[in-house]
C-alpha cells in the first residue's frame, strides 16, 4: 500500500506510536532544526510558510506499507505531520497493489 499526501507543507511518517510524548518530541526536534522566524525570503503565508516547506522533504510525502499481515508493527503508527501552525484541509491518496493472499 502506498500512502501519499498531496501537499508541500505536511508529510507522512511511520513512527513510534505507543507513547504520546514521542509526537511532542518530534515537533520540538523539527522546530529546533528549522525554526520559524523571519529569516526566510518565502513568507507569503506567514513565518511558518518556508519552514513548513523545508520540513516536508525531511520526512517525505509518501510511505509504502506492506499489508499482507493486516497490521503495522507492534509500536508503529502512521503520522500525518502537519508543519503549519494552523491545520488545513489535507488530501491523501491511498493506492493498494499486489497479489491477494492465499
Amino acid at each position: 500500500m502506498n500512502v501519499f499526501i498531496q501537499h508541500t507543507s505536511a508529510s507522512l511518517s511511520n513512527n513510534e506510536n505507543a507513547a504520546a510524548n514521542v509526537r511532542v518530541d518530534m515537533e520540538t526536534i523539527f522546530n529546533k532544526l528549522i525554526p520559524e522566524d523571519n529569516s526566510y525570503e518565502h513568507l507569503d503565508e506567514g513565518k511558518d510558510d518556508m519552514p513548513a516547506h523545508a520540513k516536508c522533504p525531511l520526512l517525505g510525502a509518501s510511505i509504502n506499507i506492506p499489508i499482507s499481515s493486516g497490521r503495522l508493527g507492534t509500536w508503529q503508527g502512521i503520522y500525518l505531520c502537519e508543519h503549519r501552525n494552523r491545520a488545513r484541509h489535507r488530501n491523501i491518496v491511498v493506492t493498494i497493489n499486489g497479489q491477494p493472499e492465499k
